[in-house]
C-alpha cells in the first residue's frame, strides 16, 4: 500500500550536514505517521525520530535531539531528516518507516520500510 525510497546519504566529515529524503508512493501516505531509524552492523535498529500525519507531534531520540530535524511535505509525498553537526557515532544505514501499529519506538511495530541509505561520518 505504501512504498518508500530513501536518498541523500553519503560520506561527510564531522560537523557537516546532510538532508535525507524519503519518497513515498501510495495515496494513504498523508494519513499515516512516519519515522526514521538507523542501524549499524551488530546492533539493533534504533529509533531516531517520528512525527504524526499532521506534523503536530514530533519525538526525537536523546542522541540526536537538537541536531536532527524531521519534517514532511504531504503534497510531495516526502519525509525529510535534516542532520546537522554530524558525529562519527551517527554513521549508520538510515531507514524511513511509515504507519505504526503499536509502539512507535519499536522498529518491529512499523508496517512499511525503505531500503535504507548509508551515512558515513569521518572524524
Amino acid at each position: 500500500q505504501v512504498q518508500l525510497a530513501e536518498s541523500g546519504g553519503g560520506l561527510v566529515r564531522a560537523g557537516d550536514s546532510l538532508r535525507l529524503s524519503c519518497a513515498a508512493s501510495g495515496r494513504t501516505f498523508s494519513r499515516v505517521p512516519v519515522a526514521w531509524f538507523r542501524q549499524t552492523p551488530g546492533k539493533e535498529r534504533e529509533f531516531v525520530a517520528t512525527m504524526t500525519s499532521s506534523g503536530g507531534n514530533i519525538y526525537y531520540a536523546d542522541s540526536v535531539k537538537g541536531r536532527f530535524t524531521i519534517s514532511r511535505d504531504n503534497a510531495k509525498n516526502t519525509v525529510y531528516l535534516q542532520m546537522n553537526s554530524l558525529k562519527p557515532e551517527d554513521t549508520a544505514v538510515y531507514y524511513c518507516a511509515a504507519d505504526v501499529e503499536g509502539n512507535w519506538r519499536e522498529s518491529r511495530d512499523w508496517d512499511y520500510w525503505g531500503q535504507g541509505t548509508q551515512v558515513t561520518v569521518s572524524s
